[in-house]
This record gives structure tokens, sequence and C-alpha cells, in this order.
């Protein structure tokens, strides 16, 4: 006998996966007007309610932080039932977390697939420091740039996250933190002694994040509403390696702080170390940033600065640095390279670092050189990677790891 079945309706497709959720619209990274038109669209909420409806379920996204409906207490059981039937508001699969002994925590995402696709795999760190705890945000799986000292670069682009995916990141790290109202932070954890546990986001993950724009813009502008995550932007800090269209866009739609990815002071090393330099190079790059709105001494561009010995670590190098960022409010980090297996640069020599920053701090530029933490997780700047793309953990372990440090306002 034949058996045959039919497919045609949703709730029969669904019936058949494991995870039928994984059929649910997500309402984390929705606009307040989105949020509202799917609650009328799925025909639970009367359009003259739903304003009032979505206001609500803002507050226990994003200021209450709740993952599960049947929390959302100021809220009728049977709307609650109807929300969990057709929404999603779960938080991604940690798949790993490791915790270095100085506090850095790395965690390893997956997310469902999206349309004919796979599930797919992004790192995501935090970074607690006196005063301040930074959370490193990823923007894509896998990057397009193959900037030739990145070990990022070096596993292809899978595809752009989602705003909702974007965020994530940032409430699983609140949630873990215990980050939001009435939650309480992991014993033993190392965060700032007062405020936020994540008081700053930096999008210098995995990926490009200007070759996202629209994601990346409809997510910041969540993390920094006033009547939600509300974080200010000025602790928010994009990095880019210079798609310079964007960097426009950036400064008059966000208003974030910016960082450079800049690395080199002249077009033929930079084409080599960051070949989107080919494409929008040094003069374009350095005009989009004299043009960013804002700038000040208290609000200023970083330029990050990668050290590479014999490369672009010379006192010319400092010299012709200086003269490229004349009159840009800028302060300048500068990265001890961190070796990966397969890589043909070396890291600057100490003394030739400390010689490199005294000049550029002479010249009047505040320039930090990173200090290394989450050395035994591999949490690196450069260094995130999905974990089917990650190096075994005994080849990990003979590699340094430099975070994140000094972004936005303290």
């Amino acid at each position: 006998m034949t058996l045959s079945l039919d497919l045609s309706t949703h709730a029969a497709r669904a019936a058949l996966r494991p995870d039928a959720a994984a059929d649910k619209t997500s309402l984390i990274g929705l606009s307040r007007a989105e949020l509202a038109e799917a609650l009328v669209g799925a025909g639970i909420v009367p359009e003259k309610q739903a304003r009032m409806r979505a206001s609500q379920l803002w507050h226990w996204l994003y200021v209450r932080g709740v993952s599960d409906f049947a929390h959302m207490f100021n809220i009728s059981k049977e709307l609650r039932a109807d929300l969990d039937r057709h929404f999603s508001i779960a938080r991604p699969e940690i798949v790993e977390e490791q915790i270095s002994t100085d506090g850095t925590r790395k965690w390893l995402f997956r997310f469902p697939p999206r349309g004919a696709g796979r599930p797919v795999e992004i790192e995501t760190v935090y970074i607690p420091e006196e005063g301040r705890g930074t959370l490193c945000i990823s923007s894509q799986v896998g990057c397009t740039l193959t900037c030739s000292f990145c070990h990022t670069g070096t596993q292809k682009l899978v595809r752009n996250l989602t705003a909702e995916e974007i965020l994530a990141q940032l409430l699983t790290a609140r949630d873990k933190l215990g980050d939001f109202p009435d939650r309480d932070t992991p014993a033993g954890a190392i965060v700032p002694a007062e405020g936020r546990k994540v008081s700053n986001i930096v999008m210098m993950g995995m990926g490009e994040p200007l070759y996202n724009f629209e994601a990346v813009k409809k997510a910041l502008l969540i993390a920094s509403d006033g009547d939600g995550l509300a974080l200010s932007k000025r602790r928010i800090t994009l990095s880019t390696s210079g798609v310079v269209p964007e960097i426009y866009r950036t400064g008059e739609e966000l208003g974030v702080m910016l960082a450079i990815s800049l690395h080199a002071t002249n077009d033929d090393l930079r084409d080599l170390l960051v070949p989107i330099n080919k494409k929008f190079p040094l003069d374009q790059l350095i005009e989009a940033c004299r043009a960013y709105p804002g700038l000040s001494n208290a609000r200023r561009i970083t330029f990050e600065y990668v050290m590479l010995k014999d490369v672009n670590d010379s006192l010319d190098d400092a010299r012709a640095l200086v003269k490229l960022l004349k009159g840009i409010p800028a302060k300048i980090n500068l990265i001890p390279f961190n070796p990966w297996p397969g890589t043909n640069y070396q890291c600057s020599d100490w003394e030739t670092i400390e010689k490199f920053a005294d000049f550029i701090n002479n010249a009047g530029y505040a320039s930090p050189i990173r200090t290394p933490r989450g050395r035994d997780i591999l949490a690196a700047c450069g260094q995130l990677k999905s974990e089917s793309e990650r190096m075994r953990k005994v080849d990990r372990l003979a590699l340094e790891a430099m975070m994140i440090a000094g972004h936005g306002e303290a």
C-alpha cells in the first residue's frame, strides 16, 4: 500500500520536523512598528491594541531580558499562549563557553538554518576590565576581506548575520553574566565592580560590519534605544577595514564611535595587508574619517595598527602615521601581532613597539599598547573562527590572544 502525505499546510510541514519552533518568526530584532505589524498579522492582537502590546513586548525583551513568553506576567495567559504558538524569543544554542584565567569569556553560538542553508556558528568575546565590561560582537559568519595577517580572514564568508542574531549575542551575554534585573552573576565571575556587566560593545568580531550595514544598523539602533537596552552610542564602537561609502552612512544614520583597521600608511603596503584598500584607497578613507560627524577630543576615531616585524614598525612608519592622521581627533591602538600556524608574519620586538608608541605619544596622540587578554582560550582580535574552521586545541596552545580594550567612553 502506498502512503502519501499532504504537506500543503504549514502545520503538516512543521509536524515532520523535530524542532517545530524553527518555523516561528523571532521577535528579536524587530522595530516597534514591525512588532505591532507582526502581532496584527498573526491575528492575535486587534490593530487598535497593537502599539500598546508592542511596547509591552519591547520592555520584556530589552529591559527585563525575558526569553520565554510565560514570564511576561502583565500579559494575559491566553495571549502568552498565542504568542508562543506564533513567535520565538529564544536564545541561540551555546555550543561552548570558555573562560580565561583573566576573566575573559568566549562563547561559540550556533544559529539555525536560514532558508535552504545550514546551521552556522560564530564566536563572541567578553572582556572584563576595571570600570567596564566590553562585548566583542560578530556581524558575519566568516569574512570576505582576506586581510593577510588575520586568521578570521582565512575562513570564507558563509552569510551575513541578521539583526536578530547580532542582538542575540548581546542578550545571551547579559543572560550569562547576570546583567538583567533580578538575575545573579555567576559565582566567581570577573565583572566590573559597579554598574552594568556589559557596558560597552564593539563590532569587532567575525566579519566586516559595513558589508552587512542594514542588519548592523538595525541591531545597534535597538541596542542604543533609551527605552530598552539603552547603551550609549559613545559606548558602541563599530570597526571597519574601510568601506568608505558606508562610513558616511554610519556617521549620518548611526552616530556610534568609529574604529578603522588601518595597519599601513601607504597604499602599496595596505593593498597587501588590507586588500579592500584597492577599492577604497587611503586618500578616500582618510577623507571619510575627517568628515565623520561630531569629532572632537572627547569623541575620537580609533585607528587600529597591528605591529608586524620589519613590515610596518619602523620610526619612518610612525612619522608617516602621524602625518597621515594630522588634524583628525584620533587614538591609535597598537596591537602586537598574534602569530598563528601558517602565517608568514612575526610580531614586532617589544622594544620596537615601545619606541613606536613613544613617538606617537610625543606627537600628541594617545597610543596605548593593547594588554594581552584571554591568551589561554584563543580569544584574539583577528583570531575568531567558527567551530568547523578552528584549529585543534593542541595547536591553539601555541597562540597568544590580544583582546579588545579601551573602546568607547569609560
